[in-house]
């Protein structure tokens, strides 16, 4: 499985329930990268939406609120449900893309992350888990410096180590 996700410099993700920026690149390589694919978000994420539902994809909330109701959207209450939902999909094709609390319990079960790694410090509220610091994932692609208006960025790709674990 892959994570999908844009953090500052202190791998801070959001505030008060939105992105911390929005960079129209990354948000080009975002649906680039899930286009027609799984995208497995929280209940908190997918109310942050600005359109709901994230079209051409097949979108899994996983929620604790088992009154929950999401039109379109397939609703499991459990890591356990969720990944017998997923055993029908390629696992290539599996984005989790948040928010915090689900990119820290599905960490383990995930391959392949794509990063925007933004060179600025905001104020955040909610975090990634810090790949640099954890020994079992390395980076194997970066790309060239971009910038968006006075903002630093490069996409990074982290990969778990073969051997590790």
């Amino acid at each position: 499985m892959n994570l999908i996700a844009a953090v500052d410099s202190n791998w801070g993700i959001g505030y008060h329930g939105q992105l911390l920026v929005s960079i129209p690149d990354d948000m080009q390589f975002f649906r680039k990268c899930t286009a027609g694919k799984v995208v497995v978000m929280g209940q908190k994420t997918l109310e942050s939406l600005p359109g709901g539902l994230l079209k051409g994809r097949t979108n899994i909330v996983l929620t604790h609120d088992k009154s929950y109701q999401a039109d379109g959207a397939l609703l499991v209450h459990s890591l356990e449900e969720l990944y017998r939902q997923l055993e029908q999909y390629d696992t290539k094709d599996v984005y989790v893309i948040g928010g915090e609390s689900i990119y820290r319990q599905l960490l383990d079960a995930c391959d392949t992350a794509h990063i925007t790694k933004i060179d600025f410090a905001y104020h955040a509220d909610a975090y990634f888990p810090n790949l640099d610091d954890k020994a079992e994932w390395e980076i194997t692609k970066e790309s060239e410096e971009q910038t968006y208006f006075d903002l630093i960025y490069h996409f990074l790709q982290y990969e778990k180590k073969k051997n590790h674990g």
